[in-house]
């Protein structure tokens, strides 16, 4: 496999009660845990999944599954491994760190990410670039 930053932004999937806005995790700066399968990258193969990720009120990752898939079930797994491997600073919903789940769109390129191509990282809270 080939490691590569894949891109992604964090989006709100769900929080808790409270009248507290809700502030989203935010990736830790690392190396990117994403790797391209290697056979799709010799295939010139590109395409992105959607991992739905669950962060704790520590920062860890304790759940991913499959949210749209890309097609291909080598990329899918390379995206939920990856997502796995994600740290974060906790969501936080006023003083207190929350347990959220966000919405990660994994995108598999052999092109490098534009500046401004994708709106939604832009405006995301953080996430890892593949």
């Amino acid at each position: 496999m080939k490691r590569f930053g894949a891109l992604a932004s964090l989006v709100l999937a769900g929080g808790c009660a409270s009248d507290a806005p809700l502030e989203l995790p935010v990736a830790v700066e690392q190396p990117s845990p994403f790797m391209y399968p290697e056979a799709l990258w010799d295939q010139g193969v590109e395409g992105q999944a959607v991992v739905m990720v669950h962060v704790t009120a520590e920062g860890t990752v304790d759940s991913v599954y499959v949210r749209a898939t890309s097609g291909y079930e080598a990329m899918d797994s390379a995206a939920v491994a990856g997502a796995r491997e994600l740290r974060f600073r906790p969501g936080r919903r006023g003083e207190d760190a929350v347990d959220v789940w966000v919405r990660l769109p994994v995108r598999f390129s052999k092109s490098p990410p534009q500046p401004g191509a994708d709106d939604e990282a832009e405006q995301g809270a953080g996430g890892a670039a593949l």
